[in-house]
């Protein structure tokens, strides 16, 4: 047994061990430096100044009257209370950004906007809305907030609540609509307000993340993503139009529900594996992706919250991160055996998400490139909601919206059922192949869900009515059988049936017999010019 002094000796480099790893208030006339998210973010700004990419909003009801003077006050508190609220991000003289928390202002100026004189409030307020939406913010200048009461009829208003990234994350608007909801109360009903202090501020963490994250617990976290990230693929899904040089972020779109039935069995295989419903959710949707692609080697981003300390739980500011995950379909598994490697795979990444998603950027020396987003193109988000109960109709609803990957899909629990949404490029998709996607989506969700020991080859892609399609057309058709290429199998039409039609554009239709002349006549012209296997040759024709 250890003795009375050695117990406190070790319990006092315990307590100092854990207090090196806790996040201290800063001392009064530190520099403040960005966290490694707001300097990517501020990176950003400065590529694209008028960008509203990250621009983020929620609106809340008032049903009845308002207090406007009480909703303004708890809108005060609510800035005194969370320095990044009044903070900018301004370059130094050698151009490197850093913090200003602007001290806080005695009263909050509440723009209150009356649309009750409109012919049709409520439109006029979905398009003012949408118009604030696209209001950039500036970084240096501020206020990187701002706070908007929409008056659409007598005792209906609505709160318009838009901050940039670079201040806050999903977790953030559900502190501030929270603490807002208590403080407005309190000020309406002459009452004081009751919220913990804050240990810390953002500020203080910034500072602290810089000082941790360096060294051995750099390195560290570096090599694991190193060796997870090596040799990485591009994933190579089918488009409808060339990749634009520059990543555009127009974008819609398509949310839809997944039975109750399958989300049940869907939790049920979740549970035989001992896995989360994000590691399962994610597993099918890289089955599909591989289908896509047939890549076997699939990689996909994830967000996370990345509140894994207590003192930054209640904080407003940008914590979010992304991971990137890597999913191995080689071989042929049966669904399990792919989640087992998910499963291993997603604590693996878990266990290293401290290092921010902008260092591994820098640190992988990724080539820069402005038609698609660095390591991944393709984003998989599971949320939970305590919401309403899903609706029952399975027609998808678009819509139009910035995107900022190829392609994302979040699925989550509603009112205890799943709901999902694909939001994706439409510079490269159009809305009817991601409408086929969604389909897709959902033939493979109900194979996992009815049969998770089923080999990845046997988990069905295509729709009810895709598959009777493919039924007539291959009814009275000969059959060639698929050997290993497009060319191979279109010299095995132009044997088996050379006066069936290969292609036709407007008025010129060519017959799988005219069309292997044609590329035989071609490839003869090019093998005269010198062309072989490996050469290179350019293409001069219309996008």
């Amino acid at each position: 047994m250890l003795s009375e002094s050695r117990r406190e000796l070790l319990a006092r480099r315990l307590r100092g061990e854990r207090r090196a790893h806790e996040i201290q208030p800063r001392r009064a006339g530190e520099p403040l430096p960005l966290s490694f998210a707001q300097q990517r973010m501020w990176f950003l700004a400065q590529l694209d100044p008028g960008s509203v990419e990250y621009n983020m909003a929620i609106t809340v009801p008032f049903p009845g009257a308002v207090d406007v003077p009480a909703l303004a006050s708890a809108l005060g508190a609510l800035v005194r209370r969370h320095e990044v609220l009044r903070t900018r991000l301004v370059p130094d003289g050698d151009g490197v950004p850093y913090q200003i928390i602007d001290p806080a202002p005695e009263r909050f100026d509440l723009t209150v906007v009356d649309l009750s004189g409109r012919p049709d409030p409520a439109a006029a307020t979905k398009a003012w809305l949408a118009a604030d939406m696209a209001v950039p913010f500036d970084l240096a200048a501020g206020p990187l907030l701002r706070a908007t009461l929409l008056r659409a009829a007598a005792g209906e208003h609505v709160l318009s609540l838009a901050m940039h990234h670079v201040v806050g994350d999903e977790w953030s608007m559900a502190i501030l609509q929270r603490e807002l909801g208590g403080l407005y109360a309190a000020f309406r009903d002459g009452t004081e307000p009751r919220l913990p202090a804050l240990p810390v501020q953002y500020a203080d963490f910034a500072l602290w993340q810089r000082r941790w994250l360096s060294g051995p617990v750099l390195e560290e976290q570096l090599g694991f993503w190193r060796d997870a990230l090596a040799g990485a693929p591009v994933l190579e899904l089918p488009t409808d139009r060339p990749r634009p040089p520059v990543r555009s972020t127009e974008g819609s779109m398509i949310e839809f529900v997944v039975p109750r039935e399958v989300a049940d069995g869907l939790r049920a295989v979740a549970r035989d594996a001992g896995a989360s419903m994000f590691m399962t959710l994610l597993g099918a949707f890289t089955v599909l992706l591989g289908r896509y692609s047939g890549q076997e080697d699939v990689v996909v981003g994830t967000p996370i919250a990345n509140r894994n300390r207590a003192e930054i739980e209640g904080l407003i500011g940008f914590f979010l991160n992304t991971l990137v995950l890597r999913t191995d379909l080689s071989g042929d598994p049966t669904f399990a055996e792919l989640l087992g490697r998910v499963r291993e795979g997603t604590l693996a990444a878990y266990a290293h998400q401290d290092l921010p998603f902008e260092q591994l950027v820098d640190a992988l020396d990724v080539d820069r490139d402005r038609s698609r987003t660095p390591l991944f193109q393709v984003q998989f988000n599971y949320v939970t909601d305590d919401g309403d109960e899903p609706g029952d109709t399975m027609r998808p609803v678009r819509m139009s919206m910035p995107v900022k990957y190829d392609l994302s899909l979040s699925l989550g629990e509603v009112g205890g059922g799943l709901a999902g949404a694909v939001q994706y490029s439409t510079a490269l998709f159009d809305d009817a192949r991601m409408m086929r996607l969604v389909g897709h989506l959902q033939r493979v969700l109900a194979g996992v869900a009815a049969h998770g020991g089923a080999r990845l080859s046997e988990i069905s892609v295509l729709t009810s009515v895709e598959s009777a399609d493919l039924a007539v057309w291959c009814a009275g058709d000969p059959v060639v059988p698929w050997s290993g290429g497009v060319g191979a199998q279109i010299a095995g039409w132009a044997v088996a049936d050379p006066d069936r039609v290969a292609v036709r554009c407007g008025d010129v239709v060519l017959t799988y017999g005219v069309l292997r002349r044609r590329v035989l006549g071609l490839a003869g012209r090019l093998r005269g010019l010198g062309v072989g296997a490996e050469s290179l040759v350019g293409l001069c024709v219309e996008r």
